[in-house]
């Protein structure tokens, strides 16, 4: 535990930080964040220790001393995004903070005023969040994953490199990530099956949007006679991704994924950025919100660092063999 002084001295230093307009106000009334996030609330401890918060109180906004933090957690549903979207609305919180693009669409729909900050988001112009990544322009801006064939292509390819008699690909898709503000689905030339077709792939999409479509499209992935998977990377699927991988594991479907997490829960092989940077990130754009930057003013952050994850305990159960240009390649193998 740190001495008090020590504790009195932050408190001090980060009340510098705060806008003179917030120092003056009283603690019930501190600048708000809302934080809309689909997954189940986390432990005490580990949401008091996220990297979200962690940036933020190096940013001088500590939870009851400078800022009021408003979380508004969906327990595993994205279905609950549009409802706790509009209670934040109507808590009045001065900018939410909105993991992934069920949570960042579903804000976006209830206000046009109230700045949003996104993570996860692979479309964010498609899905009209923004008007470009320069310049959004709208009352959003954040991190996005930047989806496209290149990006895809180097993780089909890594598992055609470690499967290559699989050709059949079964694709597990989330339709609800890919939904436009004004309705409907986001029209473009989906990265995954461009990426596919250019490598010779016979892909087929299965789609899934909440937890009870996993059972019904896995058995329409083996009615199908798919020899490989690749999963897009959501939060539903993350949540679920222990079931995914013993699904695809205990079928014998080598598998590629987009978060390093499904790898260190059994996948194959990941293609993915190193996400805990990218939450740090959009505190930065909290904080520059909260001292009067506008949100369309601030370009959107493509990630530039991607990282190759591989199980090689998994590869053995698969009778695969990774090949040595991958695991030079490699920034984390998992042994065991």
């Amino acid at each position: 535990m740190r001495p008090v002084s020590r504790r009195r001295f932050l408190s001090a230093a980060s009340l510098a930080l705060v806008p003179l307009g917030a120092r003056a106000q009283k603690a019930s009334a501190l600048p708000k964040i809302g934080i809309l996030n689909p997954h189940p609330m986390p432990p005490p401890d580990q949401l008091a220790n996220s990297p979200l918060r962690l940036r933020l109180r190096e940013l001088g906004w500590i939870d009851g001393e400078t800022v009021e933090l408003v979380p508004a957690f969906g327990g595993g549903s994205e279905q609950r995004m549009p409802e706790l979207a509009a209670e934040l609305v109507r808590k009045k919180v001065d900018v939410i903070w909105a993991m992934g693009p069920e949570a960042a669409v579903a804000a976006a729909r209830h206000t046009q005023t109230i700045p949003i900050v996104f993570w996860g988001v692979a479309y964010p112009i498609e899905q009209e969040l923004i008007d470009s990544l320069a310049r959004p322009g709208r009352n959003a801006t954040g991190v996005a994953w930047f989806s496209n064939p290149e990006v895809d292509g180097k993780r089909l390819e890594l598992l055609q490199e470690i499967a290559p008699a699989a050709t059949r690909l079964a694709f597990l898709s989330v339709p609800t990530a890919v939904q436009k503000v004004s309705g409907g689905t986001a029209t473009f030339p989906p990265a995954t099956p461009t990426a596919a077709r250019s490598l010779g792939y016979d892909l087929r999409s299965f789609p899934v949007s909440r937890v009870d479509d996993f059972d019904g499209a896995f058995r329409s992935i083996l009615d199908w006679g798919a020899q490989a998977l690749s999963v897009s990377g959501t939060a539903l699927t993350m949540r679920e991704r222990v079931r995914i991988v013993g699904f695809a594991n205990g079928h014998r479907l080598p598998s590629a994924y987009t978060l390093r997490g499904f790898v260190e829960s059994g996948g194959l092989v990941s293609y993915a950025i190193d996400w805990r940077p990218t939450f740090a990130q959009t505190a930065d754009y909290i904080d520059r919100i909260l001292r009067g930057a506008k949100p369309g003013d601030l370009p959107v952050t493509l990630p530039t660092g991607y990282e190759i994850a591989v199980n090689l305990k998994t590869a053995e159960l698969l009778g695969l063999k990774i090949p040595g240009s991958i695991l030079l390649r490699a920034n984390w193998i998992v042994r065991d």
